[in-house]
């Protein structure tokens, strides 16, 4: 008989706390005590308690949250970064209209703020889980916490992915989705929010624990779930499914196994799976990578014990401790008595004498926990240098470059995971969520920088120079009278400089907003304009946040030297293969984007008549 989801779930909840991984012969790990380790050590807590067999407290002394902070710092990604680019020519105006449609879904739905979470996770943990749902017709993109998500510890997409998550009985009477009668028949069987391990999180008791179950599981069960006829094969057809179901111990047991009340709240089909795993560096074999956190196990142990042997030095260096050859005391443990604040009385004549209980070897502790320190900067890739810390020894503007380099080139990785990791989404979720919202008419504003109002400018102003003039020119020839063409008061001739001065003109009060519409004659939606445009094909460009300003000042201000040392004289092939070359590989400015200046400054004028296909015409390169 085919396990209920209830049991799956079970049983993979007790495989993940308490099962290991086998990645070798000498390596076995625990998952979830990878991650319960991760979170009390980024919160300076010992997983031992905080004191020790005496009573005493335990210093944490926390050396993870830096090196998590620069993990942060330096692999962070920005959404004014991310950008369609064309796949040809004549895709030029339509990948641009594409980016504001995207950077419109991403300022709508935060895609900033989730972008930050999602960086804080990699860069504590090595991976993350994100998820993407459809709401009321939008895209909401979240980040799962690892401690409340059961995957297969050794392959993301082996078993079906389950999410832990609480909900308030009015919070599930709102949910109309889910079947209100089982819903009813839970809230009475309600229970204290619990842990993985079924410690209660809090001293509430109207929260409910459900469990969230996506994958490809068998048509049988899923017939099943619903209370349909199961057929002959069905448990060998596998189907996208959801479930949402929860469980309550009624504190029985039947076959040496405890019996549950199983309570299924919602099942359905789906047409894709909403979590994807995501890495910095992938570890084969793992589906949690190794964060700045984990790498920094052996090292933040060592330096708390370091710490405590060098408190409990000066803790005992503090004090006046005195010995006795009075018999009375023989036996005693002198430190217990300190730690305890006993009273020591002695029979007359007896000596009583100073103990000497100065600092043994300070510096040795000193220089044992400077060793794990260096060694925690050199496997995080954290040194000083990365850290804003000053040298010792004062370095020359060129050697710190180049060390500056070295330090950030494991980051530099880790970013082009990123961004690869994010384009998937990008072309997994939100570009077709992105073809389904455009069959409509509505304006679009955005706001752009300056590169990108040098793009729509140069393809929109010139032709909007040509409407304009031919509307005016349209309107004074049709309200002519015949003695003004005596008289010889004729439409001026087109000028182009004037004519697009005029419409930069207009441009200027709107800063760096522009507003796009699908059609000036609402004849058209969005979805038309984007018919003969092939998705697949365009690139997705997503650029890293930090960057060295000085370099990048130092490079402009080079070209701009270069540029000028022309002095107009246009350059020569091998002149221009090298400067564009230059350009490419600093990432600094695209050679495309010059080219696309000095097209739009250059390029003749015709005088046409006014076009009519709205952002199609307009835009049309």
């Amino acid at each position: 008989m085919e396990d209920s989801i209830h049991e799956i779930v079970r049983e993979a909840i007790q495989n993940y706390t308490q099962g290991t991984t086998k990645l070798g012969k000498y390596v076995e790990k625990s998952m979830y005590e990878t991650v319960e380790r991760i979170d009390a050590y980024l919160n300076s807590k010992f997983m031992d308690g905080d004191k020790d067999s005496l009573g005493r407290d335990k210093p944490f002394f926390n050396i993870v949250t830096a090196a998590t902070n620069i993990w942060y710092r330096a692999t962070d990604l920005d959404r004014k970064h991310i950008k369609i680019l064309p796949d040809k020519g004549s895709s030029v105006a339509l990948a641009f209209l594409a980016t504001v449609h995207l950077q419109r879904w991403m300022d709508s739905n935060k895609f900033g703020v989730f972008l930050n979470q999602w960086g804080r996770a990699l860069a504590k943990y090595g991976s993350a889980v994100v998820k993407f749902v459809e709401k009321d017709g939008d895209l909401i993109p979240s980040v799962i916490s690892w401690n409340r998500f059961i995957p297969d510890p050794v392959d993301f997409d082996a078993l079906p992915r389950i999410e832990k998550f609480y909900k308030t009985s009015a919070q599930l009477r709102k949910i109309k989705d889910y079947n209100q009668e089982i819903v009813k028949s839970l809230i009475d069987a309600v229970q204290t929010r619990r842990t993985l391990e079924g410690q209660n999180k809090d001293n509430f008791s109207n929260f409910i624990e459900l469990y969230e179950v996506h994958g490809e599981l068998s048509l049988s069960l899923y017939k099943k779930t619903k209370g349909l006829e199961i057929n002959d094969g069905d448990e060998t057809k596998y189907i996208q499914q959801m479930h949402v179901v929860s469980y309550v111990g009624t504190g029985k047991t039947e076959n040496g196994k405890a019996v549950y009340d199983d309570f299924t709240l919602f099942c359905g089909r789906e047409t894709k799976d909403p979590y994807m795993i995501t890495h910095l560096i992938e570890e084969d074999g793992q589906t949690l990578s190794i964060g700045s956190v984990e790498y920094l196990f052996d090292p933040q142990w060592m330096q708390n014990h370091t710490v405590k042997q060098w408190k409990d030095q000066l803790d005992l260096a503090s004090r006046l401790i005195f010995q006795t050859a009075d018999g009375n005391f023989v036996g005693r443990n002198v430190l217990s008595a300190i730690e305890t604040g006993d009273i020591m009385v002695h029979e007359i004549n007896k000596p009583l004498t100073l103990i000497n209980n100065a600092g043994h070897d300070i510096a040795s502790v000193q220089g044992f926990l400077n060793i794990w320190k260096i060694l925690g900067q050199e496997i995080s890739n954290t040194p000083d240098l990365i850290r804003g810390i000053t040298q010792a020894q004062p370095v020359t503007y060129g050697l710190g470059q180049i060390m500056n380099q070295n330090s950030n080139s494991l980051f530099e990785i880790m970013v082009e995971n990123k961004v690869l990791a994010l384009e998937n989404m990008l072309r997994t979720y939100v570009i077709p969520h992105l073809k389904k919202k455009l069959d409509t008419k509505e304006e679009i504003v955005a706001t752009l920088d300056d590169a990108g109002i040098a793009q729509i400018d140069s393809m929109y102003v010139p032709k909007e120079a040509v409407k304009k003039y031919n509307r005016r020119t349209a309107l004074k020839v049709l309200t002519m009278k015949p003695e003004d063409v005596i008289k010889g008061s004729t439409p001026s001739p087109f000028t182009q400089d004037m004519e697009e001065a005029a419409v930069k003109k207009d441009l200027a009060s709107m800063g760096n907003v522009r507003s796009f519409k699908p059609d000036e004659l609402d004849k058209q939606s969005w979805k038309e304009v984007f018919k003969n445009l092939k998705w697949d094909n365009l690139k997705v460009e997503i650029s890293n946040e930090n960057s060295d300003k000085i370099a990048v000042m130092t490079l402009l201000n080079d070209a701009l030297k270069t540029v000028a040392s022309f002095a107009g004289r246009p350059m020569t092939p091998d002149e221009r293969l090298i400067f564009n070359k230059i350009l490419s590989e600093s990432s600094v400015i695209s050679p495309i984007q010059l080219s696309t200046a000095s097209s739009a400054s250059s390029s003749p004028m015709p005088t046409a008549s006014p076009p009519t296909g709205g952002v199609r015409e307009a835009l049309q390169v």
